[in-house]
């Protein structure tokens, strides 16, 4: 399979690091773009306080973009988006025309996935390319270890 075009969501949580780490090692492995994405989604704020959210994100972004290109990305671009972030994730998909998407997820099960959805779930359903779910090392770690 040839990749031209790696897509990896971030949502800034500790599995980001690794998850970043992987997905910047496929791009550099194929020669892909690696493009990363973060959804900032709705949410009640003070005033004064969305535009400084705004700010950290697009650091945020533009720090993760160093990680990826010190990991040996060749090619690197940041996307951020708003509104809901399953949606926004397929929709970016869709949009940029990746070849592969590079997700993390959460592992949430029962009520917390009940109450709150699962983002990569839908993501992995409606994609409209090759995904690639990637779970958090500390829950395999625990895993193996109980």
């Amino acid at each position: 399979m040839h990749l031209s075009k790696v897509l990896c969501p971030l949502d800034f949580s500790a599995a980001t690091l690794p998850l970043l780490a992987y997905a910047a090692a496929l791009a550099r492995a194929t020669g892909a773009e690696l493009c990363l994405l973060h959804v900032q989604e709705p949410q009640p704020v003070l005033s004064g306080a969305d535009e400084q959210a705004g700010l950290d994100v697009t650091a945020e972004l533009a720090q993760a973009a160093q990680v990826a290109r010190q990991a040996g990305a060749a090619r690197v671009s940041t996307h951020l988006r708003h509104g809901d972030a399953a949606r926004e994730i397929v929709r970016a998909a869709e949009e940029s025309g990746a070849d592969l998407m590079v997700i993390g997820s959460h592992g949430q099960t029962g009520l917390t996935r009940f109450l709150m959805g699962n983002t990569a779930e839908y993501v992995v359903r409606t994609a409209p390319c090759a995904t690639l779910l990637v779970k958090p090392q500390g829950t395999d770690a625990y895993r193996r270890s109980a």
